[in-house]
Formats: C-alpha cells, sequence, structure tokens
C-alpha cells in the first residue's frame, strides 16, 4: 500500500468524507475556530466516523505546507485508480449503448500538455468536473501530478475526475483517433474560432500552458486547431479559464 497523503481544505476532506470514507485515516481541525461551517464540517466527520484530532493553526500549516488549510486536513489513504484510459472508454461505450438515444453522451475529455502548476492543474480538475468531462489528460514529463495543492484548488474533483498521466502523449491522441475521438486543439494563431468548431461529437480539447502553448508535435497531431477570440489588451487567457471557455462551449453545443 502506497504511503499516506494529506487533503486539506473543506471541500477536498468533505468530498472524500463523503465519496470514500473508509479511506480517511483520521481529521485535524482547528479547535479554536468554533464557527457554523467548522461545526458542520465536524458534524459530517463524525457521521462518516472519521478519527478526530483537535490541532491549531501551526500545526495544521506544518502539516500541509500550506497555510490554506482552512482549519481542517485529512490524513487519507490513495484510492487506487480503477481504471486505465483505455478501460474508462471502453466502459463509456458499453454504458452508452444501453442507453436511448436522447440520454447518451459523447465521450469528452480535457488534454493539458506542459501544465506543470499544481494551482493551474487544480482549476482545470475543477472546471473539468463542473462541465461534465469523462477525463483529463496529461503526458508524464510536462505535467503536475496530484497532490495536496492540486486537491485544495480542485475543491474536490481531483477526487471525481479521472486524471491520467501517459508516457506519449503523440501517440495517445492518436489512439483516441482510432476510437474516433476528434483532437481539437487550441492556439493563439489558429485559422478558426471554438465557435466554429464542431464540438457534439466525441471531442477531446488540447490546450497548452500560458505562454508557451502546445509543444508542436502535440499540434500536429490534432485534427483541428481553433483559437479563442481576444478582444482586448491581454494576448492569453490562463489555461484553467481557457479550459472553462472550452469545455463549456462543447456543453453548449451538445444542450
Amino acid at each position: 500500500m502506497s504511503s499516506p497523503k494529506i487533503l486539506f481544505g473543506f471541500h477536498a476532506v468533505g468530498v472524500r468524507l463523503r465519496s470514500a470514507p473508509q479511506s480517511v485515516i483520521e481529521v485535524y481541525f482547528e479547535a479554536s475556530r468554533r464557527d457554523a461551517r467548522m461545526r458542520q464540517f465536524i458534524e459530517r466527520a463524525t457521521e462518516a466516523g472519521a478519527r478526530l484530532i483537535e490541532s491549531d493553526g501551526l500545526r495544521l500549516s506544518k502539516l500541509c505546507a500550506s497555510h490554506a488549510h482552512q482549519g481542517v486536513a485529512a490524513r487519507v489513504h490513495e484510492i487506487a485508480q480503477t481504471h486505465s484510459l483505455d478501460e474508462l472508454l471502453e466502459n463509456l461505450e458499453v454504458t452508452q449503448a444501453v442507453l436511448p438515444l436522447e440520454q447518451r453522451t459523447a465521450p469528452l475529455l480535457l488534454v493539458l500538455d506542459g501544465v506543470t502548476d499544481p494551482h493551474n492543474l487544480g482549476a482545470c480538475l475543477r472546471v473539468a468536473d463542473g462541465a461534465g468531462a469523462h477525463a483529463v489528460i496529461a503526458p508524464k514529463d510536462h505535467a503536475a501530478g496530484i497532490n495536496a495543492t492540486v486537491a485544495k484548488v480542485a475543491s474536490g474533483a481531483a477526487e471525481t475526475v479521472p486524471y491520467f498521466m501517459v508516457t506519449n502523449l503523440a501517440r495517445t491522441l492518436n489512439e483516441l483517433k482510432e476510437r474516433n475521438i476528434w483532437i481539437v486543439g487550441t492556439g493563439d494563431t489558429a485559422p478558426r474560432t471554438l465557435y466554429q468548431a464542431d464540438l457534439r461529437g466525441a471531442t477531446a480539447l488540447v490546450l497548452g500552458a500560458e505562454g508557451s502553448g502546445m509543444r508542436q508535435l502535440t499540434a500536429k497531431t490534432c485534427d483541428e486547431l481553433v483559437q479563442i477570440p481576444m478582444r482586448g489588451a491581454v494576448e492569453s487567457l490562463n489555461v484553467s479559464v481557457a479550459s472553462g471557455i472550452c469545455l463549456y462551449e462543447a456543453l453548449r453545443q451538445r444542450a
């Protein structure tokens, strides 16, 4: 079994208490905080059968290596990822096949190339969860992994959105093409805008880090490149903001 990890913040710890309470080893809370939100959190943790440990802000900051803990943290076991990307897509195909046509949902994937900042990754996972994306994909050598900061920023989405780190991103994109998933990359100089793309079918949206963008090989592997129209003075958007715009445009088209 892998070593326990630390989650912190009301959302991140709360989602784990709801989704996998058996994985929670112990919950730390700032004893001096007695507001309604803390009382509700302690009540929820107690109902989940968690071991509660009184603490103080300094101890929590050391435990989390961050001052952004909001007065709560938890030591938890890692939850094993039950599916590979292939298994997830195969299961999705099987599940969709038995649904009535009007209830079927085409795969929607978010691919991040070169996003190494944990705050950006956490925000991307959060917006992916909100838009109903089926998974987030990133290359192992050009990406942030899931850590306590990512989990905190993701507000629970790190527990709900499958995150796959692949050895070769270009190869993975080609494998998605073999499954008839359309690969749509974003770039500042793309000939068409996001709003001209058809995102109603099975789609993987590929975004690069702010500034550097996608790597050249990644861009070449895409079926189509689009841009988000920029009307002001700034030249680019934060990757999590761009992810939200792209994912929710797909959601709008599918509605």
